[in-house]
């Protein structure tokens, strides 16, 4: 019954395959809405369903359609419990897909390009802005390469200009800040502290 969500980026977000007898396969997208989206998420432990996708919004899938016509009331414990036909007409252009609540994705913004400037996160359905109390070589690294923008040159520092507030501590090199440490709207670390910036050595192509 293994679930996992491909394409998007972070674990949180994705096209949704299912396997069965050890083939992974696809869901298509008729009927498909955010109590069916809002089953996968839990199941995932992603907290809840911000958007459901239709139309392979995260590229198509390969091999079997494996669901259509999911029918979800939302308190399903995992998508197999959902009603669903296996007669289908779709093709992979019909994949379903979704974004949950847990899922983060990061931008800079007020640089010279997309590789430069203030650190944003999207969570929980809203931009924040992270502290830069715990902002670190290793986490500039970390985002830099998150957002194919090479390595970290500096860190400079900003006024926060959004209400959330995002702090991270990276141990080591993870794949992406949000397999680090992250804590979310405590005012605590970020008493007094500036909104995180970063240049990296890379320029968006």
């Amino acid at each position: 019954r293994a679930l996992r969500l491909v394409g998007g980026r972070s674990r949180c977000e994705g096209r949704v395959e299912l396997e069965q007898e050890g083939t992974w396969g696809t869901v298509c997208d008729d009927g498909w809405d955010i109590p069916d989206a809002d089953v996968v998420c839990r199941q995932l432990q992603c907290g809840r369903a911000v958007r459901a996708h239709g139309n392979a919004s995260f590229g198509r899938g390969h091999g079997p359609i494996l669901r259509d016509e999911v029918g979800c009331e939302g308190h399903e414990r995992d998508l197999w419990e959902c009603p669903a036909t296996l007669e289908h007409d779709c093709s992979h252009k019909e994949d379903a897909g979704v974004v949950c609540s847990e899922h983060q994705e990061w931008r800079l913004s007020g640089g010279r390009d997309g590789c430069a400037g203030r650190v944003e996160v999207f969570f929980r359905g809203t931009w924040s802005t992270v502290c830069n109390s715990t902002w670190y070589e290793t986490e500039a690294t970390v985002l830099c390469r998150t957002l194919g923008c090479g390595d970290m040159l500096q860190r400079p520092a900003f006024r926060h200009t959004l209400p959330g507030k995002m702090t991270y501590l990276c141990g080591s090199l993870q794949p992406s800040l949000a397999q680090c440490l992250w804590i979310f709207n405590k005012s605590a670390p970020c008493y007094q502290s500036w909104a995180a910036g970063v240049i990296c050595n890379g320029t968006a192509s």
